[in-house]
């Protein structure tokens, strides 16, 4: 997830519990829509289509979270 930031991400997974929530939490769904995807794991189309409307919008809640923290972060550069 949002590889070009992988900094940006290594810093807040340890600074800020909360991202580091929503970034756990991204995993796990993903892992759940990869073994869906794959077989390993039964799952309706709808529970499926609901744990990837989560994915996006934990992604876009990290998203802001970073871009905000680099934001501060070149400010106090």
């Amino acid at each position: 997830m949002l590889h070009e930031y992988r900094n940006e991400i290594s810093e807040l997974k340890v600074k800020n519990a909360h991202f580091a929530k929503i970034f756990e939490k991204h995993n796990e769904l993903d892992q759940k829509a990869k073994d869906a995807d794959e077989g390993r794991l039964y799952l309706t189309d709808t529970e499926l289509a609901e744990i990837k409307k989560e994915k996006l919008k934990l992604k876009d809640e990290a998203l802001a979270l970073i871009l905000a923290y680099k934001k501060e972060k070149e400010a106090t550069a």
